[in-house]
């Protein structure tokens, strides 16, 4: 990845961090945001103490003026965008018992804002900097396409950027698919799940080497991970 301006959206923990580290240490130029950053201070500090090139930005994927100002910065310092990892996302609830029915409608409106729009707009004001051969990565999750009972609005969320992901992927030249890494041990799954830098791998091979035909419009998972690089 030497060379390479990658920018991950909800960098400061979880899978957007682990990712985030991953990239820098196979030599992308990261820059990674979070809405606070008090948590994303100490990413960029461990990319940095590994000796890796990182910015980091506060920004909320919700403010798509907060967006357009973090593309804008990563393609200036970087010389144009090779790869966004549109990761920020919200679980409000306990997972699994949040069933749709129950919610709040500010619960229902901000999933959709964080989880669905927050996408739309990372992948909007990055493709004006994208450059030729760019990819664009958008993490999800079987729920998206295999409702659960529970799971309400979240797997409502996630099939909106599922959706999203499918549409870019016909409109623009870039290569954009979903990365589905399967329940991952995040603050989202209430702590079940894989070890998130055991799936940055999955990321990285996403990014650098899956076959464009596979990723553009897919789904790539931790099967089709496996069987590539087995």
């Amino acid at each position: 990845m030497e060379g390479t301006t990658a920018v991950v959206t909800g960098g400061s923990r979880g899978i957007g961090a682990s990712v985030a580290r991953r990239f820098a240490s196979e030599g992308a130029y990261v820059v990674v945001c979070a809405r606070s950053d008090g948590t994303l201070s100490s990413v960029v500090d461990d990319i940095e103490a590994d000796g890796g090139h990182v910015t980091g930005l506060r920004a909320d994927v919700r403010d798509e003026f907060d967006v357009e100002r973090l593309m804008e910065v990563a393609a200036r310092e970087g010389d144009g965008i090779d790869l966004v990892v549109a990761g920020a996302g919200v679980y409000h609830g306990t997972p699994g018992n949040t069933p749709l029915v129950e919610e709040a409608y500010s619960v229902f409106d901000d999933h959709l804002r964080t989880n669905g729009r927050g996408v739309y707009a990372a992948v909007r004001e990055a493709v004006p900097h994208l450059n030729d051969g760019a990819r664009i990565l958008v993490p999800s999750g079987a729920v998206a396409r295999d409702p659960k009972q529970g799971y309400g609005s979240y797997a409502v969320s996630k099939a909106f950027a599922e959706a999203l992901a499918r549409q870019f992927a016909v409109e623009l030249d870039a290569a954009v698919g979903v990365v589905d890494p399967g329940t991952v041990d995040t603050d989202l799954t209430g702590g079940v799940g894989r070890d998130p830098d055991d799936v940055a791998g999955l990321f990285h091979w996403a990014a650098a080497d899956a076959p464009t035909e596979d990723l553009d419009g897919g789904v790539l998972d931790l099967k089709a991970w496996k069987r590539a690089t087995r």
